[in-house]
């Protein structure tokens, strides 16, 4: 079971690989997209906004009946229909068509993650659980480090559409090793029960609204993702614009960061799974607070510094985000985990463009082509993560206490 349980984490990792490299490629494919269409700044952001908005309502959507099937026909469902809209996406021959295809990858994507947080929480005890999340959510730092340069290289080497086919063709890859090795998923449903009505269905989200630990928790996670998300858009023109670094420099900022993320999943995943979930989400956020201030605040320093500042950034924020799922996880049963991670997944897309569109609001552009107000942006970061320890240590300190202490008893 060791070796098939590895087998299926690397499968898992491989979905969210693809599934992140394909919203993450289009931002910085803005200086191809917009003379090949002709578009202006504002019609490219909508191909950025398409995948998140659509990918949010699907996932709230598929919260009302996803606990009726097997979790891992789910995933298929989504995998096959995400990588039809990427490949729709890779052969797009105008604006127009783009766009809709970004809005059909983002219809299946909302489905994704989801599923594989989901079938995580199934597969693996609460115990084991903070490695397993380390060992999926990796795949963003690999998206991060590998992902990002080497389709830049692609778009560089033949066009802006080879790397949505690079996607297309590592899922291509990956459908068939799903079907052989994740098993059915099928234990969260109750046998001879008729499927729920749509009035019932509607009882599923005012079970979470009114339950104030799962109304907490997905506060909790729309939360971490505006904390982080806040400083991510303007790291580049800070940097370039007011710090004098040039475009050759910034990528090896994400270099990095996606390097020492990589490392740090693994690590602080099994750290959290040893010393407790939320001892860990606590210690990483407080650290993770200096670092914030100084990064939107930075001083003139050598490149390098700025680089062993960044990557410690990146290890604090992925340590925080890989003990933040791993409780989100345990606050519902197995029946509805499902349901309940689909919310979960919309308050995400939701806090990522809130992030985005908050950002955007306070920074605004000098004349020189500095911008300013970025250390504002450090400051409501840092109100929010402050916030999440506060919710966090809420709901989560006796869910934790006594997972931990069940986990004692077991090993007692």
């Amino acid at each position: 079971m060791q070796g098939k349980s590895t087998i299926i984490l690397i499968l898992l990792a491989a979905i969210n690989f693809t599934h992140i490299l394909d919203f993450m490629i289009m931002m910085p494919l803005g200086n191809y997209l917009m003379p090949f269409f002709k578009i202006h700044p504002a019609q490219f952001t909508y191909l950025v906004a398409a995948y998140t908005i659509s990918a949010g309502i699907s996932g709230f959507l598929a919260a009302f009946f996803v606990d009726n099937y097997d979790r891992k026909k789910v995933l298929l469902f989504g995998y096959i229909g995400f990588l039809l809209g990427t490949l729709a996406c890779g052969l797009a021959p105008t604006y127009h068509f783009l766009l809709g295809a970004r809005l059909l990858a983002g219809t299946f994507g909302g489905l994704i993650g989801a599923q594989v947080l989901s079938i995580i929480s199934d597969m693996f005890t609460y115990e084991h659980r903070g490695k397993a999340m380390g060992s999926v959510m990796s795949a963003f730092a690999i998206a991060s480090t590998l992902g990002v340069p080497f389709s830049l290289y692609l778009a560089n080497l033949f066009s802006w559409h080879a790397p949505f086919l690079m996607v297309v063709l590592i899922g291509a890859v990956t459908v068939p090793f799903i079907f052989r090795y994740i098993p059915t998923l099928n234990k969260h449903i109750i046998p001879g029960t008729e499927q729920p009505s749509l009035k019932q269905r509607w009882t599923i989200m005012q079970n979470v609204l009114t339950s104030p630990t799962q109304r907490l928790a997905l506060v909790f996670s729309g939360m971490i993702m505006l904390g982080h998300f806040l400083v991510i858009p303007f790291i580049n023109p800070f940097l370039e614009f007011n710090k004098g670094f040039s475009k050759a420099q910034t990528p090896m900022v994400y270099l990095a960061g996606g390097i020492a993320s990589f490392f740090a999943a693994n690590v602080l995943g099994k750290l959290a799974d040893k010393r407790g979930k939320l001892k860990v989400f606590t210690i990483c956020v407080l650290l993770s607070l200096p670092l914030v201030v100084l990064l939107t605040n930075l001083p003139d320093m050598h490149f390098a510094l700025v680089l062993v500042i960044f990557a410690f950034w990146f290890v604090l924020s992925t340590g925080r985000g890989v003990a933040a799922q791993a409780l989100v996880s345990n606050v519902i049963p197995p029946a509805t985990r499902g349901s309940f991670m689909s919310f979960n997944s919309s308050i995400q897309q939701l806090g990522t463009s809130l992030a985005s569109l908050l950002a955007g609001v306070i920074v605004v552009e000098r004349g020189n082509g500095q911008i300013a107000n970025y250390p504002w942006i450090g400051a409501v970061s840092v109100v929010v993560l402050v916030g999440c320890v506060i919710i966090g240590n809420r709901i989560f300190r006796s869910v934790d206490v006594k997972a931990s202490s069940q986990v004692a008893s077991a090993v007692s």
